[in-house]
């Protein structure tokens, strides 16, 4: 069950949310802010990690889920 990010046409909220079907449309998708549903799907970074830390702790290159870096 992916989760993807999107921004609200209506009043610029962007937000998170886990879609349970792949037949949802982003049409759909209800902004927790306004609660139009006017949302567009964002573009999102892959998480990245590496494991070559001597200490065995994977590090991020991305930000990961929740943190788009849209203001």
């Amino acid at each position: 069950m992916p989760m993807y990010d999107y921004r609200c046409k209506n009043c610029d909220e962007v937000f998170e949310e886990l879609i349970l079907s792949s037949t949802t449309p982003d049409e759909e998708i209800k902004c927790p802010k306004c609660g139009q549903n006017k949302s567009e799907r964002l573009l999102s970074a892959p998480m990245i990690s590496t494991s070559g830390s001597s200490n065995g702790v994977s590090t991020s290159l991305s930000s990961g889920c929740g943190h788009s870096g849209f203001s």
